[in-house]
């Protein structure tokens, strides 16, 4: 796995002093005078244009650590939570004190990242002594993960993408949008997008893109079946902003709101048990599984009733919760062979919530419009459809599974992606490929993203999905006949 870590440039004074230009969030260009590099004092300043928001880039520690003793468990999940509760705070700072980032070209690094570096060190000391002291071993260069730089602009990962090669026309809508009244919006009045994002250069006219998808090539003796659950699309508005599987027993773990289907008891603090033993919105009452994502929100001036919540707009998720038109849930077969049965409590997190600064080693984010889904699919635009087309958010989970753990330290190793001819690497074997369909009813407008952690930007790449198996035994070994022998069951 890439160790996301960060060295400090001989540019990065620069960086930081280019920071002021960056806050205002939408995706207007200002200009103002900078030192060419803060960290050296110089006295030469220059006419700095910048375009997108910046945001803060820490490396993201919770991918280093692979195995953690049972008695360290709590104690490092809380640290991880505190870690991204900081860097949410630190950017929100920054943007808050535009005015003294402006009048100060220091004023960024030695109000926001010295003081962020500390906590984070504190942080990881406090993982790294807990994991030591009870038979573990912490990754030895955690200590150097604690210090985080600014992030100028859009995505970083690869200039942000493969199928984004032929968008140039869709840039130019995007870019068509009218960006000096942007810059008047970043506080979110009147339904404009706040600081923090979106960009209308996260938008594309999706009848501008080059088609990019490909039809998967099924080998000999494939599982070709299918196996769908009827979850219904949170009518009930079953929501939160925790995150039980990345951040268990932590209040807010997730800094953003999701939208609940299947089990009704989900949260931060429940355990497997009260899984089991939860209420489920499923059809089949056998299926308690519990699968989650970030809420998608339209910034059109109203306010929900989280408008000043932890999760809401404490944590610059404002606008108006938009419940999906259909919630498609539905588990696949394998291209090469067939599928075993999942474990009982298996959990999967699918996407990388931090993408945009993480970059796309983990996004699996994937964006369309229906009529538009067998021929474009994009990772960092959202679409903007024809009139009477919908935005649909697919997201197909992994389907390799190393035949012992339900979970792991940092809830991805235990997991992975099958190969295009449908082998497992690493002895894993395959199980049925989680399958979830979202489809929305929102204007071709650019004022629509998911719910982000503060720094994130609420950029499209940042989509993911969470899941957590609690089939009965009887239903999953029925749900794997299905799919093994060819069959579309429900």
């Amino acid at each position: 796995m890439k160790l996301t870590s960060h060295k400090r440039s001989p540019v990065a004074g620069r960086a930081v002093a280019a920071a002021a230009a960056l806050l205002l969030g939408g995706g207007g260009l200002i200009a103002i005078n900078v030192s060419a590099n803060a960290g050296q004092g110089g006295d030469s300043a220059q006419e700095q244009p910048v375009g997108n928001a910046s945001t803060i880039d820490c490396p993201e520690v919770r991918d280093q650590i692979t195995e953690v003793p049972q008695q360290s468990r709590e104690e490092v999940d809380r640290n991880l939570a505190l870690m991204d509760r900081q860097v949410g705070e630190a950017y929100q700072k920054m943007v808050q004190n535009r005015q003294a980032a402006q009048e100060d070209p220091s004023w960024v690094q030695n109000s926001v990242l010295g003081p962020l570096e500390d906590e984070r060190a504190a942080a990881i000391d406090r993982i790294s002594q807990s994991m030591n002291n009870n038979d573990g071993q912490a990754p030895e260069d955690l200590g150097g993960m604690a210090e985080c730089q600014v992030q100028e602009g859009g995505t970083d990962p690869q200039d942000g993408q493969d199928q984004g090669e032929d968008q140039g026309d869709g840039q130019d809508q995007g870019d068509g949008q009218d960006q000096g009244d942007g810059q008047d919006q970043g506080d979110g009045q009147d339904g404009g997008q706040q600081a923090g994002g979106p960009s209308p250069e996260d938008f594309v006219d999706i009848t501008q893109v080059q088609p990019n998808v490909q039809a998967p090539q099924e080998q000999e003796g494939a599982s070709t079946g299918t196996f769908t659950t009827e979850c219904g699309v949170n009518e009930n508005g079953n929501r939160n902003s925790d995150n039980v599987i990345a951040a268990p027993g932590v209040s807010n773990g997730a800094q953003h709101t999701h939208d609940y289907v299947g089990n009704q008891e989900t949260g931060g603090f429940i355990s497997d048990d009260d899984l089991a033993n939860g209420e489920t919105s499923c059809q089949n009452q056998d299926d308690q599984s519990t699968y989650y994502w970030p809420v998608l929100r339209v910034q059109n001036g109203q306010q929900e009733a989280d408008a000043n919540e932890p999760g809401g707009g404490a944590d610059g998720n404002i606008g108006e919760i938009q419940t999906p038109a259909q919630a498609e849930i539905k588990f696949t077969g394998n291209a090469s062979g067939e599928v075993v049965e999942m474990p009982r409590f298996l959990r999967i997190i699918t996407g990388d919530a931090k993408a945009l600064t993480n970059g796309d080693a983990n996004a699996n984010a994937s964006w369309s419009c229906t009529g538009f889904e067998d021929k474009v699919q994009l990772k960092d635009k959202y679409p903007l459809c024809p009139e009477g087309e919908q935005v649909v958010r697919t997201a197909k989970f992994q389907s390799c599974w190393d035949g012992q753990n339900t979970d792991s330290a940092n809830h991805r190793t235990h997991v992975d992606f099958a190969n295009e001819d449908g082998s497992c690497n690493n002895g894993f074997q395959a199980i049925p490929q989680l399958q979830i369909r979202l489809v929305y009813d929102v204007a071709p407008e650019p004022n629509f993203a998911v719910d982000s952690f503060p720094e994130q930007l609420h950029n499209p790449i940042t989509d993911h999905n969470d899941f957590i198996n609690v089939f009965s035994e009887d239903l999953m070994a029925e749900a794997v006949s299905c799919i093994n022998e060819g069959r579309d069951c429900n």
